[in-house]
């Protein structure tokens, strides 16, 4: 398996990932494709219709994002998941509560092509709109069934939970996948001074603060997040 090279760790090269059959909005790593499949298939015959959606996302992509909330174009959320008055933090608080939800740009695991989000489409209500919030993905959720699916079935074909867990960064995740066989190599060789670099030569808003407290915040938001079991680390069960 060959490691990415820095420009596609941080998102800057998107020549590692490609557009899975039969979903073209869905770009990852020709390595997950198979692996995404079967577990799409898998989960069809227990009556779910698995959605991927939110997979690769690039360094530009993910910069929009950082500054339309940092300008507070678009709602901060806090880890309860709500909204926040932008103008009452300032910068250094600011760019705290947006890691919460919303990766530095650079550090995001989306731009690996390893992760994505989940969810069932068979299971929604006529006319329901989705919020992408933990509560759907818990008891009484329209995804309750679809979060007990893949408890039971995930680590067999490769993928984990990231963000399983509250561990005082980033808050938990129940959509979020990851691909563990390359998602593990790509975040130890996603280095602290590696994204320094490329932040520093970055046009984001609140590059000063964000580069002050990167240490920290690389630590918490980066680091210190769910490991994959060694299960979902080896080669995913794809006969």
């Amino acid at each position: 398996m060959v490691p990415l090279n820095p420009l596609q760790l941080t998102g800057r090269e998107s020549t590692h990932v490609r557009e899975m059959p039969g979903l073209a909005a869905v770009r990852l790593l020709p390595q997950a494709h198979a692996a995404v499949a079967r577990l799409r298939e898998a989960s069809a015959a227990a009556g779910i219709d698995l959605e991927v959606v939110s997979s690769f996302r690039d360094f530009e992509r993910q910069s929009l994002i950082w500054n339309s909330k940092f300008r507070g174009e678009r709602p901060v959320l806090d880890a309860a998941g709500r909204p926040v008055e932008v103008g009452k933090l300032d910068a250094g608080q600011l760019a705290r509560t947006i890691l919460i939800w919303s990766a530095l740009p650079g550090a995001s695991r989306h731009h690996w092509g390893t992760d994505f989000d989940v969810m069932d489409l068979a299971s929604l209500p006529a006319g329901y709109r989705i919020q992408v919030v933990p509560a759907e993905y818990q008891a009484g959720g329209p995804f309750e069934r679809l979060t007990r699916w893949l408890d039971a079935h995930m680590h067999a074909f490769g993928f984990f939970r990231p963000f399983a867990t509250d561990r005082g960064g980033v808050s938990p995740e129940p959509w979020h996948l990851s691909y563990a066989p390359v998602a593990r190599e790509a975040q130890r060789a996603l280095s602290l001074e590696r994204l320094r670099e490329v932040l520093t030569a970055a046009e984001i808003d609140g590059r000063d603060e964000v580069l002050e407290s990167l240490a920290e915040n690389f630590q918490r938001y980066v680091v210190d997040v769910d490991a994959p079991p060694a299960a979902a680390c080896m080669s995913p069960q794809l006969s």
